[in-house]
């Protein structure tokens, strides 16, 4: 039986864990967070797509941890920790190097290694491979080593990890054999790519084809909000086109862990070539600036409606970054929040997935009282089990950075 280790049990290495263990593996997840291994312990899923009785069917199986010293004992070892931004919007890598660092002291011979964190070109071969070296242990000769990035949609069903084609990089063509062995298990379609560093570049492609589409979208929502033009009822239009055109809908801006962070991971490898990424850099400037456009169209509902922001009551319906789940990674919602306060508005939200916002101080609100108590609902993200058109209805003034309230006509909705 293949035993697999897991280092960083959240929202990509969690379900990693759990499928490797529903494939009858034994799974070790190690996890620096010991409130987050105890949970686990106990049979407690901190993560949506990780149901507590999927979690309990492998409890057998599937053991956590804080202690590195038991990936002595796994054939794999999949690395899925977080690689953020740092405040000045540069790789951080500190969580992956500690992680490194943490499996050199017990890595053996024959292992595998696959880093799956999302990070710049090289960064397995330049960063990772040097630190388990000092194991003693060399990567391709001694234990083999791949990248292989992680395709996760918090929330999606649809596609998941079996039906998601897998993208393997491995340092040798012997350490990409390897991985291949090991995500058959797991997966059903696997895509060999010739090096980790063509791997690492296809995440971040996939993620900045993104990034640059929603770009374009939400700076045609600006220049349609001057023109007047209803840039729904336009990207409507174009999606009847049948070639040629792939639908990406404006909104208040990228959140997640992929989407606002990715693209830098590149523009700051690329200038170590001399190279400027102008193209993927103006992307992500025209996203940030989306919550600074939302939190401007909401003043002018208000002042249409003869209220100042200051001291206006308004509601957020949706905090969470994406509906249906409750991740709050870079969600534009806590930026919305925070320059309404900044404005002296007094600001309320509903959101079924997030009962508490503590950095805020702030507690969900049922959606009825949120709504009756405000002077504006401002629809950010657009949770399915909210019923967005009575709400629209009932409602003394909405703006929608969703599109959720087309079907509704009436004075008191504004549209981004």
């Amino acid at each position: 039986m293949t035993t697999v280790g897991v280092i960083g049990l959240g929202y990509v290495g969690l379900p990693l864990a759990v499928a490797f263990a529903e494939a009858g593996c034994d799974v070790i997840g190690v996890d620096t967070d010991s409130r987050r291994v105890e949970a686990l312990q106990a049979g407690e899923s901190h993560v949506e797509d990780v149901p507590r009785e999927a979690l309990r069917s492998v409890s057998e199986r599937l053991h956590a941890t804080t202690r590195y010293a038991r990936l002595a004992d796994a054939d794999a070892v999949l690395i899925c920790v977080p690689t953020p931004l740092s405040p000045n919007r540069e790789p951080d890598l500190g969580p992956l190097l500690k992680a490194a660092r943490s499996l050199a002291e017990v890595l053996r011979a024959d292992q595998l290694v696959v880093l799956e964190s999302t990070t710049y070109p090289g960064t397995t071969r330049e960063r990772v491979a040097p630190l388990l070296a000092e194991s003693g242990l060399a990567a391709g000769r001694d234990f083999h080593l791949a990248f292989s990035p992680e395709r996760v949609d918090p929330g999606r069903t649809d596609f998941t990890l079996r039906n998601t084609p897998k993208v393997i990089g491995g340092l040798t063509p012997a350490c990409a054999e390897r991985a291949e062995g090991l995500y058959a298990l797991v997966c059903d379609e696997l895509v060999r790519v010739s090096s980790p560093e063509a791997a690492e570049l296809t995440k971040l492609l996939e993620n900045i084809f993104r990034s640059v589409n929603i770009a374009l979208v939400n700076e045609l929502a600006m220049l349609t909000d001057r023109m007047g033009i209803d840039v729904w009822e336009v990207v409507d239009a174009a999606a009847t086109k049948p070639y040629g055109f792939m639908r990406f809908e404006p909104g208040p801006g990228m959140g997640g862990h992929c989407l606002p962070v990715d693209p830098f991971y590149l523009t700051w490898r690329a200038r170590e070539f001399d190279v400027a990424t102008e193209f993927i850099e103006l992307a992500g400037k025209v996203n940030q600036q989306m919550p600074y456009h939302c939190v401007a169209k909401v003043q002018r509902a208000l002042n249409a409606a003869g209220l100042a922001v200051k001291g206006a009551r308004v509601a957020v319906l949706g905090v969470s970054y994406k509906p249906g789940v409750s991740d709050l990674r870079e969600s534009p919602a806590l930026k919305i929040i925070a320059l309404l306060r900044e404005l002296g508005a007094q600001v309320s939200y509903h959101d079924p997935h997030v009962p508490l916002l503590s950095e805020l101080a702030l507690r969900s609100m049922p959606l009825d009282e949120a709504v009756s108590d405000s002077d504006l609902v401002v629809i950010v993200t657009a949770h399915a089990g909210v019923d967005h058109e009575r709400v629209a209805k009932r409602a003394r003034l909405v703006v929608d950075l969703r599109g959720v309230t087309r079907s509704y006509a009436d004075a008191n909705v504004v549209r981004l």
